[in-house]
């Protein structure tokens, strides 16, 4: 007989056992990918964990390809994954390698941990493309600021006024400091996001209370993290709901995350509504509310371009990915270099 209770600790719930029930297959069971390997996957499963065969990233010839920590899938008796559940949300970024499509880092999260070291320089500007990335994925992000026992000073006012919707922390694993407070706010499914050295795997033993992943020291010369995960790896915390650590993140490129920018800069939203005209480009135009708030020091410079810059990137990737878009790119180049021709041409007719 088929025991679910086995899967409650890795995130089992009764909307999860619908989608499965809509799915189902004779002689097949559901399972949760806890680590990916390429073809195989370690899975939990109604009996127990075990090592599961599934299709190639990308394969061709499968529409289950591309499985990522943290999908429900459903496995027949030879350990063969069958199917995907539908995914509740992904964190996703544009490929590393720059081919336009994305990349799933974890599936189904509830709750994002953004992290960065409070001991060096916060970098607000990748506090913010974290933040996108994990309000488009649906989950509520928490911006994490770890080794607080190692900061002189923490600028916990000024990551929270780039964090509206969320709530930033500092938090020391080594000596407990605010982790009762970050525990007491965990929900679901958990993922650690953040680049190398920023203490995520120390943080994830510490919610975990058992030395689970590995950990490393910065290095000395550069003061920069090594990686030391390598593994999205989904683990149960001792609390209830369930823990995905992953690897550092070197480059954070955005991937169809129009409304994740939108909640991340909600207040400039908010502002940008409030101008005169509807199609106002924050240019010195007559009326407009987002300038205002510069000039009177409300919002800072700083945080208007970034929010800029990464709605021209996602822009950028969208019309990568979508021939529509890459037509009309193209049409709007092709108008240009004729206007251009013409006025050359034009420029040597009066001479």
């Amino acid at each position: 007989m088929v025991d679910y209770d086995l899967l409650i600790p890795y995130g089992w719930t009764e909307a999860v056992a619908n989608d499965y029930d809509s799915l189902i297959e004779d002689e097949c069971v559901p399972a949760r990918v806890i680590r990916m390997d390429r073809s195989e996957c370690d899975v939990a499963t109604p009996t127990g964990p075990a090592r599961a065969r599934c299709p190639r990233p990308n394969s061709p010839d499968s529409e289950i390809s591309g499985l990522c920590t943290g999908d429900w899938v459903s496995i027949d008796a030879e350990l063969n994954v069958r199917q995907l559940l539908p995914r509740r949300g992904a964190i996703m970024r544009s490929a590393v390698d720059r081919r336009a499509q994305g990349q799933v880092l974890a599936a189904n999260v509830d709750t994002v941990l953004i992290c960065s070291a409070a001991d060096g320089d916060i970098d607000l500007g990748r506090i913010e493309r974290m933040l996108a990335l994990a309000w488009e994925s649906n989950a509520q992000p928490i911006v994490v600021l770890t080794k607080a026992d190692a900061a002189l000073d923490i600028p916990l006012d000024e990551v929270q006024a780039v964090a509206p919707g969320a709530v930033a922390l500092a938090v020391s694993a080594d000596n407990g400091f605010g982790l009762d407070v970050l525990t007491a706010m965990l929900d679901g499914t958990v993922a650690l996001i953040g680049p190398s050295g920023v203490g995520k795997s120390t943080l994830a033993n510490a919610l975990l209370g058992q030395e689970v992943f590995a950990t490393n020291a910065i290095r000395a010369v550069d003061k920069k993290g090594r990686h030391t995960t390598v593994h999205r790896e989904l683990r149960p915390l001792p609390g209830g709901g369930t823990l995905i650590d992953t690897p550092g993140l070197r480059g954070i490129g955005l991937w169809d995350a129009a409304e994740g920018i939108e909640k991340a800069f909600s207040d400039i939203e908010s502002l940008a509504a409030r101008c005169r005209f509807d199609d106002c480009a924050h240019n010195g135009e007559p009326g407009c509310a987002v300038r205002e708030a510069i000039d009177n020091g409300v919002l800072t410079q700083r945080r208007f371009d970034s929010y800029r810059k990464l709605e021209r990137e996602n822009a950028w990737n969208a019309a990568r990915s979508d021939k529509r878009l890459q037509a009309e790119r193209a049409k709007v180049w092709r108008d240009i270099r004729k206007q251009q021709r013409q006025f050359y041409q034009e420029r040597s007719a009066r001479r």
